[in-house]
């Protein structure tokens, strides 16, 4: 693989907008599960929950072996064979296991441009869409090159995001159980 191209693939994961248009479209699988006038601004509960299921969605595989632990049909999750051997298929441990450090920062920028809401109940920040947020997720959602993701998205939500943030957790280190013992910094094929 020349260096261009692994260069090329880090100023990627390092643009924060690639991170922002999957999340959009997170969000509203979630919002249309959850939607309901009392529960409009909150479509996931805790930084911690979107993690968990962010992680899902960037690692269809991983998605492929939760659909397996829970007995349902890993095709759902229609990986495609490039996927599997992409470089973005390479997970790698951060400082909370392979969750993602940057969900505050990200959750800041969306709010800040205005398309989430965030609340706060006890401890656990509520992380809703907002009106501009549903209307951007929607254009991300009809547009073709976001079509596996979203339909992924919509496979996640349905899978797994009745569950609370600890028994998803909880889950994945079952369904998933290398990333338990994930070096910081190190890459795992899943």
């Amino acid at each position: 693989m020349s260096l261009r191209l692994v260069q090329a693939v880090a100023e990627t994961e390092n643009l924060d907008d690639f991170h922002l248009g999957r999340l959009l479209v997170l969000l509203a699988s979630a919002d249309a599960r959850k939607s309901t006038p009392s529960t409009k601004a909150k479509a996931v509960e805790g930084i911690t929950k979107l993690a968990k299921l962010d992680f899902l969605l960037r690692y269809p595989t991983a998605l492929e072996r939760a659909l397996i632990e829970l007995g349902r049909d890993p095709a759902d999750a229609k990986v495609q064979p490039r996927e599997r051997s992409s470089i973005e298929a390479k997970m790698v441990r951060f400082r909370y296991g392979p969750w993602d450090a940057r969900y505050r920062r990200w959750l800041g920028l969306l709010a800040a441009r205005g398309l989430v809401i965030l609340g706060l109940q006890g401890n656990t920040v509520q992380i809703g869409l907002s009106d501009a947020g549903r209307v951007l997720a929607a254009e991300f959602q009809a547009d073709p090159l976001f079509a596996d993701l979203a339909r992924r998205a919509d496979v996640v939500m349905k899978a797994v995001g009745p569950m609370s943030a600890t028994r998803l957790k909880d889950f994945v280190y079952v369904a998933i159980p290398e990333i338990v013992d994930m070096k910081w910094g190190r890459e795992i094929d899943l």
